[in-house]
């Protein structure tokens, strides 16, 4: 978890101080205008948008997209359950891709999934992993397909040279407290197209006509309160300065640690899509019951143990229900969606035997050496048990 500490709380006086709270009310010279400013910048787009929470980051983005009932949404198998909720809040539908060894949506199943119905792909950066963006943007631009990244896990982090969020038409920021930067909730929307911000803006804000950036070529339609208080820009002010130092010790640490698990002979570091900014570190073993032992060692942890991240574990996608049966986006469908897990054996399979293995963001250099000292030894005594007459 990201560092929280006087930088946070003097911007947090400040605005008690002047007793505004609001975040329009000091205009651009708002710690709320100020922070999406300098998040554009930093990623790339024209852009940002704070919202109160990475879910409706995304609900606004869909929104703001114009993805609605009869529409269909590729997501992945594995990630936060909000990816596949928030198709289901505007009208669409989830449909389910297989992650591959990556831990990130199998671009090849994402080809298989397409029918005439789908209008996005949301690729999930999960884990601070980053997607195949490149083979993913060739199939949305092929299929003329809406590409809106999940970014939440992974504020900050770059592929190819490119920051994430700002490579699809959409992109969508968590700012919870285990994200790379916090205000304990949170969320962004960002985007280079005029007319989507617009379009998201007014959708998180039932009072946008009245605000200074009123009006608008868009025409004005309903929307939900999504704003966040001038108390969250303030926290995400301070908290962006610590993001970039965050990232850099994370990337210095990752080659060390992955030395640990290279030429193993049952386990290898995860793939990575840009292997040159990796800021995470997984471990993939040919046996999920060594993986599940591994999983125990402190500071490493078995995918599919964490159950939350996994689809089976969606109920509320799985039920199919929504909270009125009229409202419910599976009646609008074109087709029956199902979600059968003999469809997701890959998924299941690669979370079975893949461990995270933590870079110790927040640990002092002694610490990660005894940390790199415990998983060294942990996988040692793995590697030892398993050769033929080996252990004991």
């Amino acid at each position: 978890m990201p560092a929280v500490g006087i930088r946070e709380l003097a911007n947090l006086s400040m605005v008690i101080a002047r007793g505004e709270l609001l975040r329009y009310a000091r205009g651009k010279d708002g710690y709320t205008a100020r922070f999406e400013d300098r998040l554009a910048r930093l990623i790339g787009v024209r852009h940002v948008l704070t919202v109160n929470s990475g879910s409706n980051a995304l609900i606004a983005a869909m929104a703001a997209a114009g993805i609605g009932p009869g529409d269909e949404v590729l997501v992945p198998a594995y990630t936060w359950v909000a990816t596949a909720l928030a198709p289901l809040a505007v009208g669409a539908v989830p449909v389910l891709v297989n992650i591959d060894a990556s831990l990130t949506i199998d671009p090849q199943d994402i080809e298989r999934q397409i029918t005439p119905f789908t209008k996005a792909i949301v690729p999930v950066h999960m884990q601070n992993v980053v997607c195949d963006m490149d083979a993913i943007m060739a199939i949305a631009r092929r299929h003329q397909l809406l590409v809106i990244e999940d970014a939440c896990q992974a504020v900050g982090l770059q592929y190819k040279g490119r920051r994430v969020g700002g490579i699809g038409d959409l992109g969508a920021f968590s700012f919870n407290h285990h994200k790379n930067i916090t205000a304990g909730e949170g969320g962004a929307v960002l985007t280079n197209d005029d007319r989507y911000f617009e379009r998201a803006r007014m959708f998180h804000d039932p009072g946008a006509f009245i605000r200074q950036h009123a009006p608008t070529s868009e025409p004005l339609f309903s929307g939900l309160n999504c704003r966040v208080s001038e108390l969250t820009g303030a926290v995400l002010h301070a908290q962006l300065g610590r993001l970039e130092p965050l990232l850099k010790t994370l990337q210095a640490r990752y080659p060390g640690v992955a030395d640990i698990f290279s030429g193993r002979p049952r386990c290898r570091p995860s793939p990575h899509h840009s292997p040159e900014d990796a800021v995470a570190l997984s471990v993939l073993f040919d046996d999920p019951e060594e993986a599940r032992i591994f999983g125990q060692t402190r500071g490493a942890g078995r995918l599919i143990d964490t159950g939350r991240h996994v689809f089976t574990n969606w109920e509320a996608v799985l039920c199919k229900r929504s909270f009125h049966p009229r409202m419910n986006p599976h009646q609008w469908a074109h087709r029956e969606i199902t979600y059968n897990v003999d469809d997701y054996q890959a998924t299941l399979d690669i979370l079975s035997r893949t461990c995270r293995v933590s870079l110790g963001a927040q640990y002092p250099a002694p610490v990660m050496l005894l940390q790199k000292r415990t998983l060294r030894a942990a996988i040692d005594r793995l590697s030892a048990q398993s050769r033929p007459n080996g252990g004991g």
